[in-house]
């Protein structure tokens, strides 16, 4: 990635921390039968108690069959959301040469469409699971970097970081669950900005077992217990974000 010549990077986790959806929701969404199944595994591998390969092994040999085109964008039209501001924020980044890229556990099918569809500002890279995709439509440049084992969030992070050639202090993390934790991890060995976007227990438990600092919690943050406030969740103003990634990236 030597053109365009980027200024700094963040690279963001999507569901619950860009987005108020989950990742296994458009699955969830097509086949309702499995709700319960889907949220207790969300649980489960956000609670670093099983691997992100076992749980899609599971949900796979849970599915009637695979998802189609038909069901992901019937799903999106009826329930895609971001938080407020994400989009502008996607669009401030790109107007100010600052390379945001999702790496996310979600499916690599979800995002395909999403921008298909024109949901969000175009962005160069999307890392995300490969096991639920659709056949290429001139997008594979963007899925470069996968997300096949929570780990790789941090393994894609420093892949970009050297293909761009910035330094840690142009860089930038962001997560909501213990998910996150081991991108986190990484992060603060290298002394790279941190940012809890609407931080949960999970994140929390991770960085504090381990003394890792949260540079920044952003939006909501969740105690033990606590129910999820989603409509104060969508209250927070990501564009306020901008102000955050200038000061802590020196821009």
């Amino acid at each position: 990635m030597t053109d365009p010549v980027y200024r700094a990077l963040v690279s963001s986790d999507w569901s619950e921390c860009l987005s108020p959806n989950g990742p296994f929701d458009p699955l969830a969404y097509a086949y309702p039968q499995l709700q319960a199944e889907l949220t207790r595994i969300f649980k489960d591998y956000t609670g670093n108690r099983i691997s992100l390969q076992t749980a899609y092994a599971t949900i796979t040999d849970a599915m009637p069959g695979p998802i189609t085109v038909e069901q992901m964008d019937a799903y999106l039209d009826e329930s895609f959301r971001t938080y407020t501001g994400v989009p502008e924020l996607l669009t401030w980044c790109a107007e100010n040469d600052i390379l945001f890229m999702i790496n996310s556990t979600g499916t690599q099918a979800y995002f395909q469409r999403v921008f298909a569809k024109g949901l969000l500002p175009s962005i160069p890279l999307v890392a995300a699971n490969p096991l639920i995709r659709f056949p290429e439509q001139g997008d594979s440049s963007r899925y470069r970097c996968e997300v096949n084992e929570i780990v790789d969030k941090a393994t894609n992070t420093e892949r970009v970081m050297r293909d761009t050639n910035l330094p840690v202090d142009k860089i930038a993390v962001m997560g909501d669950s213990g998910g996150d934790g081991p991108h986190f991890a990484w992060a603060a060995g290298l002394g790279i900005y941190s940012i809890g976007s609407m931080p949960k227990v999970s994140l929390q438990d991770y960085c504090q077992s381990r003394n890792i600092t949260i540079d920044k919690h952003f939006g909501l943050t969740y105690a033990p217990g606590e129910a999820r406030r989603l409509e104060e969740e969508m209250k927070v103003d990501f564009m306020l974000l901008t102000d955050v990634i200038k000061k802590a990236l020196h821009l």
